[in-house]
């Protein structure tokens, strides 16, 4: 296939991205046909993935409008993908035209269409690094310019860390940013849990052996690990429609269907 042009040259557009196919789950354009058909068997193996995706979405605008709500106006966003509409600075900074963002993905299509959408936006940026490196992340001279860790920070790990394998360390890797944090800096976790719908995420993560990453999808005991060392903001490590549910409707009679656990953590 052509070459798009906000398709980065070196970007392998024969080999399915998981940012690019998130994006079409979403409902985004910037994806190839390779992602599309990685979202296709997807779909195949679980029918309401997308809506999973979007579920999750969702919980990712109410936490940031809670954050904002209770004070933190600076936000790392880890694993951010590529931008789609209500992203994390659309939302802080409708609420307070101070907050700052910094989005960090591995995938340089999502940098790139994230930078050109920031271009005049001097409270937000987007820089390429890999959750597996909390270091060379917090380290970055773009984001320490942006973002100052002696006042409080929330650190949004949605839908990434199940990118994390056990032998990458994901809980050193979640420490390393949970300690990276000032008093009243929080950290987010949104992970996909197989314990609802084994037999559909056995499959899901047989398929993900073709991405570039493939899936660790972990017990609930597992991924309440991640929020180790935090106060947990209420109703705790619970799925993702009932964090801060705005109506009953949005929880619907089978929450545990949308297969993420979310949780909040505030460092004391």
């Amino acid at each position: 296939m052509d070459r798009p042009d906000w398709a980065p040259i070196g970007v392998d557009i024969a080999k399915p991205s998981a940012a690019r196919s998130y994006d079409y789950l979403l409902g985004g354009s910037h994806n190839f046909a390779v992602d599309r058909e990685a979202a296709r068997q997807a779909i195949e193996a679980m029918p309401d993935v997308a809506l999973q995706a979007k579920a999750n979405r969702a919980f990712m605008h109410r936490v940031v409008r809670y954050l904002v709500g209770v004070g933190v106006r600076q936000f790392l966003d880890i694993g951010s993908g590529i931008p789609t509409v209500g992203n994390v600075h659309e939302i802080a900074q409708s609420m307070n035209t101070r907050a700052r963002v910094v989005y960090v993905d591995i995938d340089p299509v999502a940098v790139a269409h994230s930078r050109q959408i920031l271009a005049d936006n001097d409270g937000a940026t987007a820089i390429q690094e890999d959750v597996r490196r909390p270091d060379s992340i917090l380290g970055n001279p773009e984001l320490r310019a942006l973002l100052d860790f002696d006042q409080p920070v929330a650190v949004l790990l949605v839908a990434i860390l199940h990118y994390c394998l056990d032998e990458d360390d994901p809980y050193g890797v979640a420490a390393r940013l949970r300690d990276a944090l000032s008093p009243g800096g929080y950290l987010v976790v949104a992970h996909p849990t197989y314990e609802a719908r084994p037999q559909e995420w056995a499959r899901l993560i047989e398929l993900s052996r073709q991405m570039s990453v493939p899936l660790a999808v972990r017990s609930r005991a597992a991924i309440g690990r991640f929020l180790e060392g935090l106060e947990l903001v209420e109703p705790g490590l619970v799925w993702a429609p009932q964090w801060h549910a705005e109506s009953a409707d949005d929880v619907g009679e089978h929450p545990e269907r949308m297969s993420v656990l979310v949780g909040v953590g505030r460092k004391p």
